[in-house]
């Protein structure tokens, strides 16, 4: 049952570290919108909002979400960054009502020998000095030691010697970061077992970063070797690669590691990462797990196929776990199977001589890299089966339209008809209607006469998302009767030609 199962706290620090991406920076209202979204319908366990002193726009921030956390009780979940300054980071959280400080201090000798000059000794108790003026405060402290990775691949004992210093102070959480990303899923397992084994008292948590795309499997590691918390960050946000990302590690908690739950929603998961992409103009990678726009979307046809027939091709990543649908991609790879699927979303049916068609010009659309989507399938539908109304008596063979600056457009068109074929070149107002000048000098020398034009419209498909396809509507008068064709292309002018090669086939 899940009662039994160890919670893993998710502490979430896009608004922090996550604003450390490359031009990124969320403005205090997007703060708190996003604040209010991570703990109450994500239901992150707590979150890291702001480096101290950075900035007056921080301060407002932070005192916003702080002022909102409040009336929740939620003070004692909203985390800030300080530093070992005398007391100054101290200061501007005290004036913001923040309650939690996750102090940066050094957990490498090499950091503390080459950035802060100083013996461990005397580290320690600027270290024991910060802590106890958060205590005068009121504030609650975790301390962060920074390149703690590199100390425990090169420095090992004095990492242990920090941690024996530490276990003696008024601490809440001890935050260990990969800070430059350079762990491998194996050092991350021995090195936490060894220090979860020699200091079981001590909540740690690990902070992952993914230089070598290796953040959610040192991340397991770190869960199965006794870690009681996890610092994420949604899309994976973050400083050069990023940190390990919210959505994939909520999922492989869930689905791969059985004793052991975190309270996060999954169908929150692509909510929030659509707003927080959208407030940062960060985009989400279309392939990236449980997020990107094409981790739902079968392409294959073989595979809508398999879908149909005992689900062959799901795995335990069902989009409704995240608050999305299965799509089905219309291509040149998609197949009737594909097709079928979204025509039965849309509520269609088509007999096989039909679907046939249709996959066709699929295909067709596919092999020119046009990106077709569900909202273009009527019109596709209707364009084939509209097509299939005629006998094709007339076809315009090809055309060459001109439009350059200051020059009147112009149209050569080569047409066949009752097995001659004819050529004209005429210039117009615009490329249509020079092509449909030249269609009227072949005409005029065969004594015939053109239906004549009398609406145009174009538009493209309601709620399409590509730019595969507009449809041109043209309405004829011709010997007193009217009537209309239509086209549709991916071009407006081809397709107003298409409607007007179906026209020249009704009359």
């Amino acid at each position: 049952m899940a009662t039994n199962k160890r919670l893993i706290e998710i502490m979430d620090t896009t608004l922090r570290d996550g604003e450390q991406t490359s031009s990124v920076s969320f403005s205090a209202s997007e703060k708190l919108s996003l604040a209010q979204l991570l703990l109450e319908e994500l239901k992150v366990d707590r979150i890291e909002v702001a480096s101290a002193r950075v900035s007056e726009g921080e301060f407002k921030a932070v005192k916003n979400i702080i002022d909102w956390a409040k009336t929740k009780g939620y003070e004692k979940r909203i985390e800030v960054l300080t530093f070992v300054d005398s007391g100054l980071s101290l200061d501007w959280m005290s004036q913001t009502g923040a309650r939690v400080q996750n102090l940066l201090t050094k957990g490498s000798l090499n950091h503390l020998t080459h950035q802060l000059k100083k013996t461990p000794k005397e580290h320690f108790s600027d270290i024991a000095f910060t802590i106890q003026q958060a205590q005068d405060r009121g504030i609650e402290t975790n301390v962060y030691l920074e390149d703690w990775s590199n100390g425990m691949r090169n420095e090992p004992s004095y990492v242990f010697q920090y941690l024996d210093f530490i276990v003696t102070q008024p601490i809440k959480r001890v935050l260990l970061p990969d800070t430059l990303g350079i762990l491998t899923h194996t050092e991350t397992f021995t090195y936490l077992s060894e220090i979860v084994h020699k200091y079981p008292t001590i909540h740690f948590d690990f902070h992952g970063h993914n230089d070598y795309d290796l953040s959610v499997a040192n991340v397991m590691e770190a869960v199965k070797a006794g870690v009681k918390g996890l610092h994420l960050t949604v899309n994976g946000m973050g400083e050069r690669a990023g940190n390990a990302p919210l959505a994939s590690v909520v999922a492989v908690i869930n689905d791969f590691l059985p004793e052991y739950r975190v309270n996060v929603s999954e169908t929150s998961l692509y909510k929030v990462s659509k707003l927080v992409s959208t407030f940062t103009g960060f985009g989400i990678p279309a392939n990236k797990p449980i997020v990107g726009e094409n981790v739902f979307t079968q392409t294959a046809g073989i595979h809508a196929d398999g879908d149909s027939k005992n689900n062959l091709y799901f795995n335990d990543l069902l989009p409704e776990r995240f608050g999305r649908k299965r799509k089905y991609a219309l291509g040149k790879t998609s197949g009737k199977a594909n097709i079928f699927k979204n025509l039965q979303e849309l509520g269609l049916t088509l007999n096989p001589d039909e679907l046939k068609r249709v996959t066709n010009r699929i295909i067709e659309l596919g092999d020119k890299k046009e990106k077709v989507t569900k909202e273009d399938l009527p019109f596709i539908i209707s364009d084939v089966l509209d097509s299939g109304k005629y006998v094709n008596k007339v076809k315009i063979e090809s055309y060459v339209l001109t439009h350059a600056k200051g020059l009147q457009p112009t149209a050569t068109v080569s047409l066949s008809m009752k097995d001659q074929k004819f050529e004209a070149h005429a210039s117009g107002d615009g490329q249509f209607d020079a092509f449909m000048s030249a269609l009227k000098i072949i005409y005029k020398k065969q004594e015939q006469s053109l239906a004549v034009l009398t609406d145009y419209a174009v538009r493209i498909p309601p709620g399409s998302t590509s730019d595969a396809l507009c449809e041109t509507i043209i309405s004829w008068e011709y010997q007193g009767k009217e009537f209309t064709s239509r086209g549709l292309d991916s071009d407006q002018t081809v397709s107003a030609i298409k409607a007007t090669e179906k026209m020249l086939n009704i009359i």
